[in-house]
């Protein structure tokens, strides 16, 4: 079916978070958000840049995300002709990078095709091989290990089924050999979010003890070959994530055995159709996927739950309950996680939910329409 977008709205939101959230690069206290709204024939569909506030995680951040959908992407979709939401990236292949920019705006036109052919989103993306998917938690670093201790015993009573703990130089071995002392049985990984280097391999050697899932990204992270240097020197598989950005990336690192594991972010690699290919790409090379997060609000955790329903999304992910990281979801109703750590489909249109468009305005700090 085909259709046109006839305008692009942006917003720049400001939602504070329940507690900071600290990793190797920092502690954050509040996200402000850039989110699309694509319109066609009076139908929205809405997607989420997942950049931060800063340029930290990749080179890009809040700022140059809005100016790069205002000025590069939404005048390169408006009033052409769509056959299907798969086209879309095409329009935006020539911008070098920016892929979280990108993927914002594409993820929505995949919400605006689900809803009109009025079918859920994780449906038209052709997932759907499970009713509900696996969480886990992502646990920043904490003020303590005890107080560590303490947030995993709250994760583990709420139902989750997996623990994922920041690490860093300095808040690595000692807090994982406590953690693994308090809980010999739970699923453990450690993320190092390029915290690391080569020097460092006698220090991640000793995290074979813990028995974790994985290491995520201890190494640069633009690299692929020292992580299968470090990776031929561990028992623990290591886990890529912000090295792996498309298809290309994802041949790369299973031809080298950098890794053993691959986080799909939708963000990281410019939306769904690249995601699918990663997925598939992986699938193909029986290694294992799971979906991260990037502290998104319920529209982008919504798209998140679509893609995990993908059938090489066998590990938990970081896709957890509203009410772990946002005081209000901008949601009418909260993204729930079970008593038995998981998080159910629904069949709506879409992404599944309703926006809470009072509170939508009240914490939006700019707005932009582009025709």
């Amino acid at each position: 079916m085909s259709f046109q977008i006839d305008e692009i709205r942006l917003r720049q939101v400001a939602m504070p978070l329940v507690k900071f959230f600290e990793t190797s690069f920092g502690r954050t206290y509040s996200r402000d958000m850039v989110l699309v709204e694509v319109v066609s024939n009076g139908v929205s569909g809405w997607g989420e840049v997942t950049a931060g506030e800063n340029p930290f995680y990749n080179e890009e951040w809040t700022e140059s995300a809005w100016q790069i959908v205002k000025h590069y992407v939404g005048p390169q979709l408006l009033n052409k002709p769509i056959e299907s939401a798969e086209d879309v990236a095409a329009y935006a292949k020539h911008i070098r990078g920016h892929r979280m920019a990108r993927g914002g705006v594409e993820v929505a036109v995949w919400d605006l095709d689900a809803k009109l052919q009025g079918i859920p989103l994780w449906q038209r993306i052709g997932g759907g091989a499970r009713p509900e998917i696996p969480s886990g938690v992502s646990l920043g670093i904490q003020d303590s290990v005890d107080d560590l201790l303490k947030v995993i015993e709250k994760e583990l009573a709420d139902g989750y089924q997996r623990i994922k703990m920041k690490i860093k130089p300095g808040r690595d071995v000692e807090d994982i050999r406590e953690v693994r002392r308090h809980f010999p049985g739970i699923k453990l990984m450690a993320d190092a979010n390029s915290a690391y280097t080569l020097a460092d391999v006698d220090r991640l050697r000793a995290l074979d003890e813990f028995y974790l899932m994985m290491i995520e990204q201890p190494l640069a992270h633009d690299d692929i070959i020292d992580h299968a240097v470090l990776q031929a020197q561990l028992q623990t598989p290591i886990c890529l994530d912000e090295c792996i950005r498309s298809a290309h990336h994802a041949e790369q690192a299973i031809r080298l055995q950098a890794g053993q594991i691959i986080n799909i972010k939708l963000g990281r690699v410019g939306g769904f159709l690249e995601a699918k290919k990663v997925h598939d790409v992986c699938q193909a090379a029986n290694i294992p996927v799971w979906c991260g997060g990037m502290l998104e609000s319920g529209i982008g955790r919504a798209h998140n739950v679509a893609l995990a329903t993908l059938p090489n999304f066998t590990l938990p992910g970081d896709v957890s309950g509203s009410k772990r990281y946002w005081k209000r979801e901008l949601l009418t109703e909260e993204i729930v996680a079970t008593p038995n750590g998981t998080i159910k489909t629904n069949d709506r249109p879409g992404f599944g939910y309703d926006i809470d468009m009072p509170f939508l305005d009240s914490i939006t700090v700019r707005q932009e329409t582009i025709r």
